[in-house]
């Protein structure tokens, strides 16, 4: 992983941090990263305050030239500063994304199950499953496909096992 991948995926990190938050622990980050107090109470307003402070402190805010040019082109207004829409949504994503169940193989790994005679195979993704060039989310949905019935994935393709409570006895 480059140094410039590595420091998207830090702020990314940071940025999908701010938004579990509640406006209090918010205004108190805004207050450590600004050194002032935030006049505001709208959760989504200081996310974005927040968010672009830490791409600024991570890669640099605007150039002295940009902020002279910004200042010509636009005299007596103040440089309103948003994050690029594709950065927006590339943390996004990569916020969203979940590690795979530890129950699975890493990605890219082939699932064999046989099943009525036939033997079936399963690649896992990144993001589901590939079953006979079809996308699946869920080995559940696989398993359902196959028998027709549904199924608990991780049980059918042997990944967990069974397990059975053991009975009370009465006294």
């Amino acid at each position: 992983m480059s140094n410039h991948e590595n420091c998207e995926s830090e702020i990314a990190q940071e940025i999908h941090r701010l938004q579990n938050m509640t406006v209090h622990a918010l205004q108190d980050e805004y207050l450590k990263r600004f050194g002032a107090e935030s006049r505001s109470g709208n959760k989504s307003y200081l996310w974005k305050k927040l968010a672009y402070r830490i791409q600024e402190t991570k890669e640099g805010g605007l150039s002295p030239e940009a902020k002279t040019r910004a200042a010509i082109l636009a005299p007596n207004t103040s440089i309103r500063v948003r994050l690029p829409r594709e950065f927006s949504k590339k943390a996004e994503a990569e916020a969203k994304k979940k590690p795979l169940d530890p129950r699975l193989p890493p990605k890219g790994s082939v699932i064999k199950k046989v099943h009525d005679g036939k033997e079936y195979e399963v690649t896992v993704l990144d993001d589901g499953f590939d079953y006979q060039g079809e996308h699946y989310r869920s080995l559940s949905a696989v398993a359902k496909e196959i028998t027709g019935t549904s199924w608990n994935g991780f049980l059918f393709f042997g990944l967990e096992k069974r397990t059975r409570k053991k009975r009370g006895t009465r006294k």
